[in-house]
Formats: structure tokens, C-alpha cells, sequence
């Protein structure tokens, strides 16, 4: 049991629960010096936020190695988050393009709907019906591997072919009124180049993307061979500050931040391990798995670039977190994600 105290509240953690008790502390509250309560609270504390950037919805699985009677799941969360370091802040994961809202706004606005911020409210028009979306945004590309087919006939609600987004990484940054912004992050860092990974690097400026030389090359590659990867997302890229990683990274230098290098989904993709204080140990997926049996399974998709240099991956990040004997979030998992806390509360 490990019982400590932050700014008049109790917080006990029995094994992986944490239990917080901020009520009738006032005078142990009151007693306890300025000197100690700053003891108490290490400014080194590293924190994790959470971020909903996006949903993704397939009519088929099959594209991810899986057959469509394995599984129920046909919605993938797509989800940001921002580490807070004490020498600086890292973006992981820039989730789906602001675009995507953009463009169901002005769907919905084009049906005679009402656009409520969210999702479009189709009351008062004659039909509760989703007319044809019409053409789809360039990122949401009908070729591309990734996305399902058919759903422009189902109910919008703020879909915008097979993708949503409902509110932006930016402003959810800004309703958390959180110390930061887009331009006051120190690093950006990607699992990999898909589209619905960095869908916020062109809005970010003042960053260093740490990026593996795999998918450095292949992200301006001409022509792009890489499947899902969408060249006008990443053309701020070609001119921010970078440095281009040849394996494993410790992002601060400490081991509390390290980028751990697993390609075969696509030639440079890596996975993040934090060392969380109060959390415990921790490893962000990146696309390593997509669903809960493509870990048990280790089913690799059919538009992964190298299926055998994917399931070494598979074997060197699993034999890390056995070793460090971390949590393991497979990051589109949107059961796991609703389980969540999200920003303005954090790990740490």
C-alpha cells in the first residue's frame, strides 16, 4: 500500500487502484508547510492526457486479418494524447484531419440541416433521411485498404464517409484550459504516417517530429507506395525542425519517455512506453494491433508493407512489456477508450 498526499487530498493505491479521499482534511490540510506539500507534489511528476480524435466504422474486417464472424466490433476509436514532461510536451498521435468536421458541417448545412457543433440536427427538414454525402474529402479515399464500403447511405450524425469527428484536438485543448496549445508543444511524435494518425500535423508549428527513418522516406516518397498515406497532410512536415530515428528512443533522456521502434505496419511505425508514477508502466499501440483478437490471434492486415517483419514487432514489444511489466493500450480500442479518463484529467 502506498498512501500519499496532494494538496488536501488522501490518495491511497492498494495494488492498481487508487483511492482519493479529499473530505474533513482541513486541518491536517492547514498544518502541513509550504516546504512539505511541495515535497509532497514532485514537480517531476510526468502526466498523460487523453483525447477523442476521431471515430472510424467498417462494414468488413477482413482488411485487418480478421473474418467478419470473429468479431462484433466495426467502430475504432482514434484517439490523441498529449505527454507533459517536465522538459517539455509531446503530441502522440494526431488523430483524424479538422477537415472532417469541416466537411460535415457544411453536408449537414447543405440538407437543410442544423450543424449543433457536433452532429447535424435534421428536424424540420422533410426527410430524416441521409441524402447522398456526395464527393468525399481526399483523405477518405475509396482505394484506400483501411476504410469500409456503403456507408453513405447510413444515418450521418456527423459521419463523414466512414470517418467522424466531432470536436477538434485544438478546441479540446482549449475547453480543458489547459497551460498549452497546439503551438506550445516541444515534440510531435506519430505511430506512423496513415492518415488517421496525423491528421493535426499541418496545424502544428514550433514542434520536433521524432520520426523513424522508414517512415521519413516513405512519407515523401514519389510515388507514395505506402497504402493509407495521404501526401497533403503531411506537407508541413517537409519543413519542421526532426529528428530522424534508426531504432529506439528515449525522448527526454530520463527512460520515462521512450519511443520503441516496431515496424512492418509500415516501414518506420513505433509504439510510445511511458513510466508512469501513480499509473504504473504503460505502452501506446500505435497500429501494432487494431482489435482485441489481432493481439491474441497476432493477425496481421493485408496492407500492413512487411507481415513478417510485423509479427517480430509483435514478439519485440511484447517481450518488452512482459519485461517491464507495463498496461498495454491497443489505442483504437473503443471499448477500452470509454473506460477512460479524458483531458482535463490525466495519468500520472
Amino acid at each position: 500500500m502506498i498512501d500519499r498526499w496532494f494538496g488536501g487530498c488522501s490518495f491511497v493505491l492498494l495494488g492498481t487502484l487508487v483511492l482519493v479521499s479529499c473530505g474533513g482534511q482541513q486541518d491536517q490540510a492547514s498544518s502541513t508547510t509550504e516546504a512539505e506539500t511541495a515535497e509532497a507534489v514532485p514537480e517531476s511528476s510526468l502526466k498523460l492526457y487523453v483525447f477523442d480524435c476521431g471515430r472510424l466504422r467498417f462494414d468488413t474486417v477482413t482488411n485487418f486479418g480478421i473474418n467478419d464472424d470473429e468479431t462484433e466490433v466495426r467502430e475504432l476509436i482514434v484517439p490523441c494524447y498529449v505527454v507533459d514532461h517536465p522538459d517539455g510536451r509531446l503530441l502522440w498521435e494526431g488523430g483524424l484531419p479538422s477537415s472532417i468536421k469541416q466537411t460535415a458541417q457544411q453536408e449537414c448545412e447543405a440538407k437543410g440541416g442544423t450543424w449543433t457543433g457536433t452532429a447535424c440536427d435534421l428536424r424540420g427538414t422533410q426527410s430524416r433521411r441521409t441524402v447522398a454525402l456526395g464527393r468525399r474529402p481526399s483523405i477518405i479515399n475509396q482505394n484506400n485498404p483501411t476504410t469500409g464500403q456503403g456507408d453513405e447511405g447510413k444515418d450521418d450524425n456527423g459521419w463523414v464517409g466512414n470517418a467522424k469527428l466531432q470536436r477538434t484536438l485544438a478546441e479540446q485543448i482549449a475547453a480543458s484550459e489547459l497551460e498549452f496549445d497546439l503551438s506550445g508543444l516541444d515534440y510531435m511524435a506519430f505511430s506512423h504516417i496513415h492518415y488517421d494518425h496525423v491528421g493535426v500535423a499541418n496545424e502544428i508549428s514550433g514542434a520536433t517530429w521524432l520520426v523513424q527513418r522508414g517512415d521519413y522516406e516513405a512519407a515523401f516518397a514519389d510515388p507514395i507506395t505506402v497504402p493509407a498515406v495521404q501526401p497533403e497532410l503531411l506537407t508541413n512536415l517537409r519543413d519542421v525542425d526532426r529528428l530522424i530515428l534508426d531504432g529506439d528512443h528515449d525522448v527526454f533522456g530520463d527512460g520515462r519517455v521512450r519511443l520503441i521502434s516496431a515496424p512492418g505496419h509500415t516501414p518506420g511505425h513505433q509504439v510510445l512506453f511511458l513510466d508512469l508514477e501513480w499509473s504504473g508502466p504503460l505502452v501506446l499501440s500505435g497500429d501494432l494491433y487494431h482489435f482485441r483478437i489481432s493481439r491474441t490471434d497476432r493477425r496481421v492486415p493485408v496492407f500492413n508493407v512487411d507481415p513478417e517483419m510485423t509479427l517480430q514487432s509483435m514478439d519485440k514489444v511484447e517481450a518488452f512489456v512482459a519485461e517491464q511489466e507495463a498496461m498495454f493500450w491497443i489505442e483504437h480500442d473503443l471499448e477500452l477508450f470509454e473506460t477512460l479518463q479524458m483531458s482535463p484529467r490525466y495519468y500520472e
